[in-house]
């Protein structure tokens, strides 16, 4: 057996039956990847899900140029270790992100910190914790969020706890939301002859099985884990960006347009990424000779990763 066949039941449980703050086109790439290894059709793909075999390739050095410590956001957000995914999309964790904004906060040289943001979000678990790190760590150093170019969903969660948000002019935020998908195969597994028999303790141990049709007691379930979720996310943004409550809550996490985003007040400035870091850059000390401020752009990974 492959060892992304080993770790399926792991990715999967990740994304079904479990609250994302995500948007539903990430949500759809995802299931692009997994769906044919449901289906037992994992030859179609061109390549299997690379699983990280060593993780200090998949640390990111902290990038420190001049005063600025510039830390991307990219890709899939999930509580555990990131990864690369067959379809080339990056994955990375929270734990990860702290890390390197910890080694930021500790750097001696680092005024500020800039979280270049491009992501369609990813895991509710995880997501506030990281959040509230940040909202704490604004009070250290400022921590500026520059969005380039989409910061949607778990994405924008972790945007609103910075100091401040700047968006560039064709990038987006929103989507604050909260969605849950099961997935249900028992009919094709009839038609193929296969029979599941699970066995099991305690009425809700079984609930959103992919091999049986879902009950009404596993959806009451799901409403309560997803009216959790959305209150953390909604309450968190209005505390962090001093909004309204009901504000918040009335985006009806809908996607808005940087010019939309400043009326709401859910970022603070629209700016090009380059002129957003040089204005930040020209706060504090001038650059090492030979060093332009220009340079700092070769910080930013501008790689679409979504």
């Amino acid at each position: 057996m492959s060892r992304s066949m080993i770790n399926y039941p792991h990715i999967a449980s990740l994304v079904f039956g479990t609250p994302l703050y995500a948007t539903p086109d990430l949500v759809r790439a995802v299931k692009t990847a997994l769906e044919p290894r449901m289906l037992g059709r994992a030859r179609d793909l061109p390549d299997e899900l690379s699983m990280g075999d060593d993780e200090s390739r998949e640390m990111k050095r902290l990038r420190v140029v001049g005063r600025l410590a510039i830390i991307p956001v990219h890709g899939i957000l999930t509580a555990r270790a990131g990864q690369i995914d067959a379809n080339c999309q990056e994955i990375l964790s929270y734990e990860r992100l702290r890390s390197q904004l910890q080694a930021a906060l500790d750097h001696e040289l680092v005024e500020e910190i800039v979280l270049d943001f491009h992501t369609g979000g990813g895991a509710a678990m995880g997501c506030k914790e990281l959040g509230d790190f940040i909202r704490a760590a604004t009070a250290i150093k400022p921590i500026t969020a520059l969005v380039n170019f989409a910061a949607y969903s778990a994405g924008y969660f972790l945007a609103s706890a910075c100091s401040r948000i700047v968006c560039s002019p064709t990038g987006g935020v929103g989507s604050i939301g909260v969605i849950i998908e099961t997935y249900e195969m028992s009919r094709w597994e009839n038609e193929i002859g296969i029979t599941f028999n699970t066995f099991y303790r305690g009425s809700h141990k079984n609930d959103c099985s992919p091999h049986e049709p879902i009950t009404d007691a596993a959806v009451a379930e799901i409403n309560v884990r997803l009216d959790e979720a959305y209150s953390t996310f909604t309450t968190s943004v209005a505390e962090y960006r001093g909004i309204e409550l009901d504000d918040v809550i009335g985006t009806e996490a809908r996607l808005f347009s940087p010019q939309e985003a400043l009326g709401l007040k859910l970022i603070d400035e629209i700016a090009p990424a380059q002129d957003a870091l040089n204005t930040i850059a020209q706060r504090y000390s001038s650059p090492p000779p030979g060093r332009r401020v220009g340079a700092r752009a070769r910080a930013i990974d501008l790689n679409c990763q979504l």
